[in-house]
Parts: C-alpha cells; sequence; structure tokens
C-alpha cells in the first residue's frame, strides 16, 4: 500500500462487558488511540462496543471465525480455543483487521474488572 501503518485494537469481551471494561483494556494493552477496534463478527454489532468505538471516533470492525482461527496468536487460551477456535479472540481480531503485514505489538491484556481483553496489532490496514 505504501501508505501510514494503521494500529488496530482488538478486543474480546463478555456479555457483562462496559465501555469502562474496554477502556481499561485498551489503557492496559498502551493506551494508544487505534485507527480502528476489531472484534469476533458476532460481537460487533453489540450496543457497548459500537459506543466505545463511536466514543473513540473509529471505526467498529467484525472478524469472521474463519479469519480468527487462521491467526497465529502469541497468547494461547484453552477456553477461548475452545469457543472461538483461536487462542485469543482479541489477539486474532487485531492481526485479522490490521491487513497485510500484521504484527502484534503485544499480547493480549485484561481489563481491570476482567471482562475484556485487548491486544493492539499493527499493519497496512485492509
Amino acid at each position: 500500500m505504501g501508505g501510514r501503518a494503521v494500529i488496530v485494537a482488538g478486543f474480546g469481551f463478555r456479555s457483562a462487558a462496559t465501555q469502562a471494561s474496554l477502556a481499561s483494556a485498551l489503557a492496559r494493552a498502551g493506551g494508544v488511540r487505534p485507527d480502528w477496534v476489531a472484534t469476533v463478527a458476532d460481537k460487533a454489532g453489540a450496543a457497548v462496543f459500537r459506543a466505545f468505538a463511536a466514543g473513540l471516533g473509529c471505526p467498529a470492525v467484525g472478524v469472521d471465525a474463519a479469519r480468527l482461527a487462521e491467526q497465529v496468536t502469541l497468547t494461547h487460551s484453552a477456553a477461548s480455543l475452545a469457543a472461538r477456535g483461536t487462542g485469543s479472540v482479541a489477539e486474532a481480531a487485531a492481526l485479522s483487521a490490521a491487513g497485510q503485514g500484521a504484527r502484534l505489538i503485544g499480547p493480549r491484556v485484561v481489563s481491570d474488572d476482567g471482562c475484556a481483553t485487548c491486544a493492539l496489532a499493527q499493519g497496512e490496514g485492509p
């Protein structure tokens, strides 16, 4: 692409997660303002996720399960693997949405309340 690299914040979150949960996870991941936020497709429409993305002023991206499963993650959660086919939803979503040449900036982190995880990835975009 030759353009500016993009940063994507990937999230995994429980149904009990709040915007504060997502904000806590992002802050613990480094607090960088991402270009996009991403999660598994069936949760991308959740009101809390949409409101969080709107508050950041960036688009929310849903990643389908097959693309999540293709990603190599640093974290290997047995629960995530059983439920979603990936070691980390947050890491896999960030990598998938960051596009060509994507790399994780670090492993996923957990929010203060334990309801959300976040990982940052950098790439060339879709």
